[in-house]
C-alpha cells in the first residue's frame, strides 16, 4: 500500500460514453477530474465497428474512434485521464476513499461511478472469433440490427429482452429465427406471444447453439442442436444475436451501494443521479437495465457530473457553480 494518498474533487470511475462525458462537464466546472479508464478503456462500444445511432455523425463512426475523440475532448478540458481500474472502495466516513489497482489511495470530494456493464455470451470459441472480427456477432439489437436488413438473423434467447429485440429485428429482417433452451418462454405472456404471432419469426424450442458458422471474415450461419433428441442442422444466417442478459460492474459496490438484484446500481432519487451514499454518484449502464445505448449514457455522465457540481457548491461555499456547463 502507498504511502503517499492523492485528494482529488471529482474522481470518475471508468469510460466510456458515461465516463467522458461526465468528465467533460467536471472539467468545465474546474472540478479537476481524474478519470481511470478501466480494464476495458472505452467500454463496450470499443468492440462495436460501426456507429451510426449516434447523433452528430451523419457517415457514422467506429466505437474505438468514438472513444478516442470523446478522451481527446476530455483532456480538451483537462481530464487527467489514466490508465488502471479501481479495486476496492469505502464510502464508509466522511472521505470516499478508493484504490487504484489494489496500491494506490486516492480520497475524492465526489466520485462519479461510470463502470457500465457487460453483455453475457455463449463464450463458444466461434462466436468469440467472430465478436472480436466484428463479423455478424452482436448483443444489442436496437445497435445493430439496422445492418441486417433484409437479412436472414439468429437470436439466443428467451426473456422479455430476448422477445423484445427479436421483435425489433421482425421488421427490419426477411426472417428472425429465435433459440430458445427450453421448452417455454421465461418471458412474460404477453412478450411471447407477441413473437409467437410475428410471422417472420420462426421459434426453435428446445435448441442451443453449437457453432457459429462462418467464412473466416463473417458469420453465414449456425449450427444448433435439439438438448432433447441431439440432432444438429445448420441455419443459414448473417447476424448472430446473443440476448440472455448483462451483468453490471458493480462487484466492487456491493454491500456499499444500494444494488437491484442483478447488480445495477439504484438511483436514490428518482431523476437523479445520486446513490444512497452522498457524494457519490451513478452514470451509465451501471445503472440503466432498460436503454444501454451511448446516447442515454452520455446523458446520464452529463447530469452525474451536474450533480456533483451542485453537490460540491452546497458543501462548500467557495466553490462556484460553473455557468459555463449551461451553455
Amino acid at each position: 500500500m502507498s504511502d503517499t494518498i492523492e485528494k482529488v474533487k471529482c474522481l470518475i470511475i471508468g469510460s466510456g460514453p458515461a465516463g467522458y462525458t461526465a468528465s467533460v462537464y467536471a472539467a468545465r466546472a474546474n472540478m479537476s477530474p481524474v478519470l481511470y479508464q478501466g480494464e476495458q478503456p472505452g467500454g463496450q462500444l470499443t468492440t462495436t465497428n460501426d456507429v451510426e445511432n449516434f447523433p452528430g455523425y451523419p457517415e457514422g463512426i467506429t466505437g474505438p474512434e468514438m472513444m478516442m475523440q470523446l478522451q481527446k475532448q476530455a483532456e480538451r478540458f483537462g481530464t487527467d485521464v489514466r490508465h488502471g481500474w479501481v479495486s476496492k472502495v469505502d464510502f464508509s466516513g466522511d472521505v470516499h476513499k478508493a484504490w487504484i489497482n489494489e496500491e494506490k489511495e486516492i480520497h475524492a470530494d465526489t466520485i462519479i461511478i461510470s463502470t457500465g456493464a457487460s453483455a453475457k455470451y455463449l463464450n463458444l470459441p466461434s462466436e468469440q472469433k467472430y465478436l472480436k472480427l466484428g463479423g455478424g456477432v452482436s448483443a444489442c439489437a436496437v445497435c445493430d440490427g439496422f445492418f441486417y436488413r433484409n437479412q436472414e438473423v439468429v437470436i439466443v434467447g428467451a426473456g422479455d429482452s430476448a422477445c423484445e429485440e427479436a421483435h425489433y429485428l421482425s421488421k427490419l429482417c426477411k426472417k428472425v429465427t429465435m433459440l430458445v433452451r427450453r421448452d417455454e418462454f421465461r418471458a412474460s405472456k404477453i412478450m411471447a406471444q407477441r413473437v409467437m404471432k410475428t410471422e417472420n419469426i420462426e421459434i426453435l424450442f428446445n435448441t442451443e447453439t453449437d457453432e457459429v458458422l462462418g467464412d473466416g471474415q463473417v458469420v453465414t450461419g449456425v449450427r444448433v442442436y435439439n438438448n432433447k433428441t441431439k440432432e444438429k442442422h445448420d441455419i443459414e444466417a448473417t447476424g448472430f444475436f446473443v440476448a440472455i442478459g448483462h451483468k453490471p460492474n458493480t462487484d466492487i459496490f456491493k454491500d456499499i451501494l444500494d444494488l437491484d438484484e442483478t447488480g445495477y446500481i439504484i438511483n436514490a432519487v428518482p431523476g437523479t443521479s445520486k446513490t444512497n451514499v452522498e457524494g457519490v454518484f451513478v452514470s451509465g449502464d451501471a445503472a440503466d437495465h432498460v436503454y444501454r445505448q451511448a446516447i442515454t449514457a452520455a446523458g446520464t455522465g452529463c447530469m452525474a457530473a451536474l450533480d456533483a457540481e451542485r453537490y460540491l457548491a452546497a458543501k462548500d461555499a467557495d466553490f462556484e457553480i460553473a455557468t459555463s456547463n449551461y451553455n
